[in-house]
């Protein structure tokens, strides 16, 4: 597996957890693909915790990677930080089913090569009123010719290592591609476990990379060292194992 498979198709960023570094994740791979010249489109399904008014996870993304707004594709805000089945039910308000969201991403891909898609919190979680998820998108995708492939943002620390084949078996139980794993925030200074880790997690699947931790918090810098560096300067050399 290698990064070359995004270049075409839809491509589904999913955790091990919430707060792993998926929208970082996302907008590393974004640039990336916009500096090899493949135009990507990205797609938050439904963003949860925010206002109409306020920038969500796209908006993330499009600092850091330099994508256009009509490249950024949301279809439902919900105010509370909750999964989105919960926070449509606790505000009234309708979410797309899954098999709604697949015909409009088979729609995306008639106008752009790639498409990549990130889901909220985990594997699990739902994303419709039904409690359907990731999975379910995948299954959708499938019976429309469309097989996406995923990419699972992972820790470094304890406990990455169940939490990582959890979901990584579920994936492959359902005869989903996973092309890699992205450790989504690798510290300057590693401990004992995290690089053990390291090692460990590549048993699981492939790593692809592991972004540096806190890269996010400066955005102007970030956008420019994802765009110039990732993914070549970004992988686990031998000095992190």
């Amino acid at each position: 597996m290698s990064l070359d498979e995004l270049r075409q198709g839809i491509t589904i960023i999913t955790g091990t957890d919430t707060d792993v570094g998926k929208t970082i994740t996302t907008a590393a791979l974004a640039a990336w693909l916009e500096a090899e010249g493949h135009s990507p489109c990205v797609v938050k399904p439904a963003q949860t915790g925010m206002r109409p008014d306020e920038p969500g996870d796209l908006a993330v993304v499009g600092e850091l990677a330099g994508i256009p707004q009509e490249r950024l594709v949301e279809w439902a805000r919900l105010p509370e930080p909750l999964a989105p089945t919960t926070a449509a039910r606790r505000a009234g308000l309708p979410l797309p089913t899954m098999d709604a969201v697949a015909g409009r991403l088979v729609e995306l891909t008639a106008q752009h090569p790639c498409v990549l898609v990130e889901g909220a919190g985990g594997l699990m979680v739902g994303l419709d009123e039904h409690g359907h998820g990731l999975l379910e998108l995948a299954s959708a995708l499938a019976h429309r010719g469309h097989q996406p492939r995923f990419v699972v943002v992972t820790r470094s620390g304890l406990g990455t290592l169940n939490h990582t084949r959890l979901t990584v078996d579920a994936l492959r139980a359902h005869d989903q591609t996973v092309t890699g794993l992205v450790i989504g925030a690798w510290p300057d200074s590693p401990s004992l476990a995290e690089r053990c880790n390291a090692v460990d997690l590549a048993l699981i699947a492939p790593v692809l990379a592991a972004l540096p931790a806190g890269i996010g918090e400066n955005r102007a810098a970030a956008a420019g060292a994802i765009a110039r560096r990732f993914p070549d300067s970004y992988p686990l050399d031998s000095g992190h194992r």
